[in-house]
């Protein structure tokens, strides 16, 4: 007894027991990898994965350790399982296998090698005995891609782009699941090289699916990545649950948490995000190339999610979303210690919608701004878009809004051209710090604000009673609701809109 005790505190609690989730398992392990941070695993995740391809499905076990690897890419009918202290390690140039290397030829010389054209050749100049190695830097792993069909062109540079660390296209029923494993992009480096402009391509994502459907991503961590963190691209059917996604708050440009992309029925709950750009960003392509692509994001649910951003804001609708957004709920959603809480943005020449926003149980706790909706977020891919492809936005609910230590509650900024339509606000009471008259600001908002909220709404928002607004609900449930509320509004001066311009 006392040598089992001995033994538990020198190496702690046994490991969780693995689950089976599928009739097929493998681990890693069984494909030669070697968890010591060093050892390069890209050649084991990828026998792994042809063999569950071969298979026909499976499921694949990173068990406890660190799993260094370049880009590998995931298969259909596939459990990824990160056990509990498993982290997979984006490869990093200062932390390669240079044995491993060698041994495969990737890039060698003697040590009589030519350093000026490695430093042309864009490669390391590495002694390793007995001979020097010459390796390719760290983003020369990661494959090129061609631009996004939505975005004509790298979102940060043109022409191709760099691939994810996991990636998938074309899949059906993918899971990524553990008892909190870790994926780590490392991407410190990516974002040194990204300031400094010594980057030819746009950066990739951490984990990136294509046009695939019935997705399950539940119970890992995911942090550092170079650029967003998990971009949903084009998907169907896709559950985020209980993820934490981290990266510093500043100093690492670009890593949104959960980018949603063009996707349609998408349920995102119980995730905490700390990062240093949006936490959410729903998107749906970029000016013309978004029109052309056409592909909305639609019926996305998100709930019981904890989100900090000191750079931008908790949750953003935009500013790419030229194929339009839609049937979006936000509920439970508590952001803290952030520049913004909800924001949505875009601009002429975007072209699309917003609409059918719904945003209820929101909480603010020390942010700058609470509310933001803005027209003039001026960033095109090209010369080529349509200046007179103007966005509609419209339809967008806050309901039981709470907050304190909020600088300017609500900034709501149509124009002439592109005017927020069908506005309201119902049970809101926030905390301000801010003491200035116009702390809930406005222009070009159409819209109303039932019952009673604090702080004071912009003057000329229609003020309605909550038992009219519940009446006025009734008929437009009603056979004939269109008919009678257009009736009222020709009639009744209580209930009809108006258009607001504030300076």
């Amino acid at each position: 007894m006392l040598a089992e005790d001995s033994r538990r505190q020198l190496l702690g609690p046994p490991a969780r027991h693995i689950p089976r989730l599928r009739s097929l398992v493998f681990n890693l392990t069984d494909f030669g990898a070697v968890g010591d941070g060093v050892t390069v695993n890209t050649k084991a995740f990828e026998m792994a994965i042809s063999e569950i391809r071969r298979r026909g499905g499976g499921q694949l076990n990173v068990e406890a350790g660190l799993w260094l690897t370049a880009p590998f890419n995931l298969t259909s009918h596939m459990t990824l399982f990160l056990a509990e202290n498993a982290v997979i390690l984006g490869i990093d140039g200062n932390s390669v296998d240079l044995t491993s290397l060698c041994t495969l030829g990737v890039v060698y010389a003697s040590l009589q090698a030519n350093v000026t054209m490695a430093v042309k050749l864009n490669l390391i100049f590495v002694s390793y005995s007995p001979v020097t190695c010459l390796i390719a830097r760290d983003e020369n792993y990661w494959p090129l891609m061609p631009p996004l069909p939505s975005y004509g062109y790298g979102r940060e540079r043109a022409g191709p782009r760099y691939g994810s660390l996991i990636h998938g296209q074309n899949l059906r029923d993918v899971v990524i699941t553990g008892d909190n494993g870790t994926i780590n992009g490392q991407g410190r480096t990516w974002w040194t090289k990204y300031r400094n402009k010594h980057l030819n391509y746009t950066r990739g994502p951490l984990v990136q699916l294509m046009w695939s459907r019935d997705i399950q991503i539940s119970h890992v961590t995911l942090r550092d990545s170079p650029f967003w963190t998990l971009h949903p691209y084009d998907c169907q059917n896709v559950t985020i649950r209980n993820v934490t996604i981290l990266a510093p708050l500043s100093g690492a440009p670009n890593t949104d948490g959960i980018d949603p992309d063009s996707c349609e029925n998408m349920l995102i709950e119980d995730c905490y995000i700390s990062v240093g750009d949006d936490g959410i960003a729903i998107k749906s392509g970029w000016d013309q190339y978004g029109i052309a692509y056409a592909r909305p994001s639609t019926n996305i649910l998100i709930r019981n999610v904890i989100v900090r951003s000191m750079i931008s804001a908790g949750v953003s609708i935009g500013s790419e979303m030229s194929g339009g957004v839609s049937n979006i709920t936000l509920e439970n959603l508590l952001v803290w210690n952030s520049k913004r809480g909800v924001r949505i943005k875009t601009t002429a020449g975007r072209g699309g919608y917003v609409r059918q926003i719904t945003y209820q149980n929101l909480t603010l706790e020390n942010v700058r701004v609470g509310i933001v909706i803005k027209t003039d977020y001026n960033e095109h891919p090209d010369e080529g878009y349509n200046p007179k492809a103007l966005p509609v936005i419209q339809d967008i609910n806050f309901d039981r809004i709470r907050g304190q230590g909020v600088r300017i509650p609500v900034r709501i900024y149509g124009s002439q051209a592109i005017p927020v339509r069908n506005v309201t606000f119902r049970d809101m009471l926030v905390g301000i710090t801010y003491k200035k008259k116009r702390i809930f600001q406005c222009s070009f908002v159409h819209g109303r604000v039932i019952g009673k909220i604090f702080p004071s709404p912009c003057q000329n928002l229609d003020m309605w009673e909550v038992e009219l607004a519940h009446l006025l609900s009734l008929i437009q449930l009603s056979p004939m609701g269109k008919e009678n509320l257009s009736t009222l509004d020709r009639g009744g001066a209580t209930a009809t809109s108006k258009l607001i311009f504030l300076a």
